[in-house]
């Protein structure tokens, strides 16, 4: 008698529950979808700061007074440890020639060899690094004449402007999407962490520079397998400056038409030491710290005895 009333109820029932599922999924889709804006529009807004920030690639840290300053510490100290090692080798010459196995030639050469690199040590290394941003500078130029005019060739107005291009919100501009914002996300990573590379790499070139200056005590002497290395950790490093920027702008270039392609060429760029590295051009850090202490100790003991007290 009552079926009646219970198909009413369980309709009700299932009227209501949909209901508020529907609101429930509904809630769930705007606060996501909330959520997503919000993360968007913080990361792009300090993205977009922090590319109005950005300046050069390195070069300007050697135009500061106290890098000049320490250039000119560590060049006199390369010369110090140069006339530690001419008299060494002098005294080695002067050893080997009682035995008769003396190569004044030689031991000529070796010492010329030596002057010209403590004269260049300090001097070489930074004239190349902008030598090579110069280039790369003059690459640029080409390269924005080739996609088209109005292209820019500072590093962090391209930045901006496929910044602006690709993940700009608004009317009929990009969608705060998850996707966009994972591209986002892998846009920033890539220009970032390139330009603290380059950044670094000036530092890098200074920490060299006074590595190169313990080398002097050995290369008259004919020692000379430690300092051929530094010369191509030196060159390695310029190599990667220049390939690095070039890579990075190319893809800043390629990033407003295609996307995913500029994403590719800008994580090339961030391979370009590990490749260098396969061809024995090693830009990191990493020296060759048996010839160092060895050069170092010889040196200290050398000062030990010609200040001991007679």
């Amino acid at each position: 008698m009552f079926d009646w009333l219970g198909d009413i109820l369980s309709g009700m029932g299932d009227a209501v529950s949909s209901t508020f599922g529907s609101i429930g999924e509904q809630i769930s889709t705007a606060i996501w979808n909330t959520m997503i804006q919000w993360f968007y529009e913080t990361i792009y807004g300090a993205v977009a700061d922090f590319f109005s920030m950005m300046g050069g690639m390195g070069a300007e840290i050697f135009d500061l007074d106290w890098v000049n300053a320490t250039i000119k510490l560590f060049t006199l100290f390369g010369w110090t440890l140069y006339i530690a090692g001419l008299v060494v080798a002098v005294f080695d010459v002067a050893i080997e020639y009682q035995s008769g196995r003396a190569n004044i030639k030689t031991t000529s050469i070796n010492i010329l060899k030596g002057f010209f690199a403590c004269s260049l040590v300090g001097v070489l290394p930074v004239e190349l690094y902008k030598f090579c941003i110069s280039l790369q500078n003059t690459f640029s130029h080409d390269l924005a004449a080739l996609f088209g005019a109005g292209q820019t060739v500072d590093l962090s107005a391209a930045s901006l402007a496929a910044l602006t291009a690709k993940f700009l919100t608004g009317v009929g501009a990009a969608q705060a999407t998850l996707l966009t914002l994972l591209c986002l996300i892998a846009f920033a990573y890539c220009v970032i962490m390139i330009f603290f590379q380059n950044i670094k790499r000036g530092g890098i070139l200074l920490v060299q520079i006074s590595v190169g200056s313990l080398y002097m005590f050995s290369v008259p002497r004919g020692y000379t397998d430690g300092f051929n290395q530094w010369m191509k950790q030196v060159a390695a490093l310029c190599l990667t400056a220049f390939m690095q920027t070039t890579l990075l702008y190319l893809g800043l270039l390629t990033f407003q038409t295609d996307l995913l392609m500029g994403l590719g060429i800008m994580l090339a760029a961030n391979e370009v030491p590990r490749i260098a590295q396969q061809f024995g051009l090693d830009s990191s850090v990493k020296i060759n710290m048996m010839s160092v202490v060895h050069a170092s100790t010889t040196a200290v003991n050398l000062s030990r005895v010609l200040t001991k007290p007679k």
